[in-house]
């Protein structure tokens, strides 16, 4: 392996696809959202409940998944989530109506659940610190690029075979990924065929992993006001996150009047532009905390990132123009990004060989937020007749998780829990160090 590209960054590409599928699966349910609505007649708080039985579902389970991952190696739980979710997106597209949709969505959450967590503790194992925020970045552009291409391989399909189809097509997908990281990824990077002693060396003395084996410290619940916060923050985060997931393409076409072609077109610009803010974003981050310092760095960006995402969503509410609204989503959606690396950046600063745990309870927040986004969107539609009206709502709660951002405490590991007993000398020792 030449030193013009790591090994790392082998994984790194493996984990680029992991979200790429995870994203291309979840928002083909709202790229044909206006076709499934209009095949079982729903309403839009119908529609609500199924999107949400989706966020339902990963809530509940995130914070076990991470768990598992920690406890037995991200490469299991991987495999796991994978061809779970894998087969429950090809049974979407099996449904009959409202009640077995309902099902299949909750089961697709069960299953996909941990796929982040999992994801920023090989990180925390495969990268040095200082490459936190760009190796996260990568995990987001992969995201936001499935969402992006999603356009492109879903509505063709559904216009030419009908809105199963792309549920089979997408079930097929992730067994390849399954195949490659069950044949080549290990969870250490000393366990790698190929990688140089030099990059394992670089890795292991400058990750914020630790081969450590404590209990997790749940007390640390009780004693850090400063982890509420964070989980509080990205709670509201992630009602923007899931607008655009679940609810944006059916809000451009009924709610703006876009055609099917021009909703396409405008959700890979707008997801397009989640991939450029990602990498900006991830980038600017690690140079913060160079420059600035941990706390700065990563309070400066969380809170920017979600006031501007605050600002571009009630200028989309209120905007009389179409063009307008659409360029405020997709401004919006570079900062709702990159938000996501800031926050699972702060899982990896304070989380250690505990990230996966500490991803869990604050993706578990998430996603409970997104669960709330999802049944409340399409219920005040219903009562207000007006798609715009929940958009100053998402505004509100982004303006409340940018203001909670500032009280984070990037600087204060899981380590420190057990320094003040002092116990574990050891780690304390690596604390320091």
């Amino acid at each position: 392996m030449t030193p013009k590209f790591p090994y790392r960054y082998r994984v790194l590409v493996l984990l680029f696809f992991l979200m790429f599928i995870t994203y291309l699966d979840r928002i083909t349910i709202s790229l044909v959202g206006v076709r499934i609505k209009s095949a079982f007649q729903l309403s839009n708080e119908q529609f609500g409940w199924v999107v949400g039985a989706f966020a339902l579902a990963y809530a509940i389970f995130e914070i076990p998944s991470g768990m598992l991952g920690d406890r037995w190696g991200q490469k299991k739980v991987l495999i796991r989530i994978v061809l779970w979710w894998s087969f429950f997106t090809a049974l979407t597209g099996a449904t009959t109506g409202l009640y077995t949709l309902l099902l299949t969505r909750f089961l697709f959450g069960m299953g996909e659940a941990g796929a982040y967590p999992n994801g920023s503790a090989v990180i925390c194992r495969w990268f040095p610190r200082l490459e936190t925020s760009r190796g996260l970045s990568i995990l987001i552009v992969g995201q936001n690029a499935g969402a992006a291409i999603a356009p492109l391989i879903v509505v063709p399909l559904a216009l030419h075979w009908g809105w199963r189809m792309p549920f089979f097509f997408n079930g097929l997908i992730g067994l390849v990924w399954v195949a490659i990281c069950l044949s080549w990824f290990r969870n250490e990077p000393a366990a790698m065929k190929g990688i140089s002693k030099e990059e394992v060396k670089l890795v292991e003395e400058n990750r914020r992993f630790d081969s450590h084996h404590f209990k997790f410290p749940w007390k640390i619940l009780k004693t850090r006001a400063s982890l509420w916060l964070m989980f509080l923050g990205f709670f509201c985060s992630q009602w923007a996150l899931y607008f655009y997931v679940a609810w944006m393409s059916v809000y451009l076409q009924q709610g703006r009047h876009f055609s099917e072609s021009a909703m396409k077109t405008i959700t890979m610009l707008t997801f397009g532009m989640g991939m450029v803010g990602a990498l900006a974003i991830g980038w600017t981050g690690d140079y913060l905390v160079r420059k600035r310092g941990l706390v700065f760095g990563r309070r400066f960006l969380g809170t920017l990132a979600l006031g501007v995402s605050s600002i571009c969503f009630t200028i989309s509410a209120l905007a009389v123009s179409n063009t307008v609204t659409a360029i405020s989503l997709m401004i919006g959606e570079f900062f709702t990004a990159g938000m996501g690396i800031i926050a699972f950046s702060v899982c990896v600063d304070i989380g250690g060989r505990y990230t996966g745990t500490v991803a869990g309870m604050m993706n578990f927040a998430g996603q409970t937020g997104a669960f709330f986004l999802s049944i409340s969107f399409g219920k005040i539609v219903d009562h207000f007749h007006n798609f715009n009206t929940p958009l100053l709502l998402i505004s509100g709660v982004l303006l409340l998780g940018s203001i909670c951002w500032q009280f984070i405490q990037p600087n204060r590991k899981l380590e420190d829990e057990f320094s003040h007993d002092g116990a574990h000398e050891s780690i304390r020792q690596i604390h320091h160090n």
